[in-house]
């Protein structure tokens, strides 16, 4: 696959299910943390009310998405299929993410990170600002509260 190849355009409802899919089969989220996406959904209704975009290569295959709710302004969900990373495809992910953000006027973005993608993130330009404490049972673990600072 060549990077060239890769586009990034805006998730439409039919692409519900396979973001669904890449979410729920993250290799980012079994043992401990498999409990967070069981029976996870995005669904069109969710693509419809946020700006949700997607990776794709020259055969529509999903590489990544993100989604990036504009109030309050945060990068809710980001994910990279587990094939496809380490090919920079998060990283044009967050770049294009900072970029809508930006177009809409917005200074930050908060994300509350998945626990072993804080170093992605910070490596995407996103600083630590806090913690999010457990909120069992849906969420048993701590997770790092970042911020995209736009301006």
């Amino acid at each position: 696959m060549r990077v060239s190849d890769i586009r990034i355009e805006r998730a439409t409802a039919s692409d519900a299910r396979r973001l669904t899919r890449l979410v729920r089969r993250s290799g980012a989220y079994r043992g401990e943390y498999a409990a967070m996406v069981e029976g996870y959904r995005v669904g069109a209704d969710y693509i419809a009310a946020h700006r949700v975009f997607v990776a794709v290569d020259g055969t529509d295959r999903l590489l990544g998405f993100y989604a990036l709710v504009l109030d309050p302004p945060e990068l809710d969900l980001m994910f990279v299929a587990d094939g496809a990373q380490g090919l920079g495809i998060g990283r044009r992910l967050a770049e294009h993410m900072k970029a809508e953000a930006r177009s809409y006027g917005l200074t930050s973005v908060q994300v509350v990170a998945h626990p072993p993608a804080e170093g992605f993130y910070r490596s995407v330009g996103a600083r630590r600002t806090g913690t999010r404490r457990a909120n069992p049972p849906a969420v048993r673990w701590d997770r790092p509260e970042l911020s995209f600072d736009l301006d």
